[in-house]
């Protein structure tokens, strides 16, 4: 098991793989701790869900994707100096956290439907 700054530096690692395209964004999120107790694990969790998510605005909007490619390096290079996450950040990824006394299953269906609202869908 790792202790929080490795889980940071390895979370790091997969989003430098994402963004370099070594890694697909979907087995980025599959190895990702979700039982990490860390917030800005859960939020760079949540901003890999949201990057993979996005796929087709990213194909359509180019500056949108380098702001959002911008937006996860921030993170990796935030997590791999072993610091925490700007507050806001974390705040606005709680809403997509499921609560702690729901069972698993229903915190997967949460949160589908929260990015399902979130995506307009």
């Amino acid at each position: 098991m790792f202790n929080k700054n490795q889980e940071k530096k390895e979370v790091s690692r997969l989003i430098y793989l994402v963004l370099a395209e070594s890694l697909l964004v979907r087995e980025a999120i599959k190895s990702i701790p979700v039982d990490s107790s860390d917030e800005s694990i859960k939020a760079a969790y949540h901003a890999l869900v949201h990057r993979e998510a996005d796929e087709d605005l990213r194909k359509r909007d180019i500056e949108y994707r380098k702001e959002q490619d911008e937006y996860l390096e921030f993170i990796a290079n935030t997590l791999q100096a072993g610091r925490e996450l700007p507050k806001n950040i974390i705040r606005n990824y709680k809403k997509y956290y499921p609560e702690n006394n729901l069972t698993l299953s229903k915190g997967v269906r949460l949160m589908i439907e929260k990015l399902c609202k979130f995506l307009n869908v």
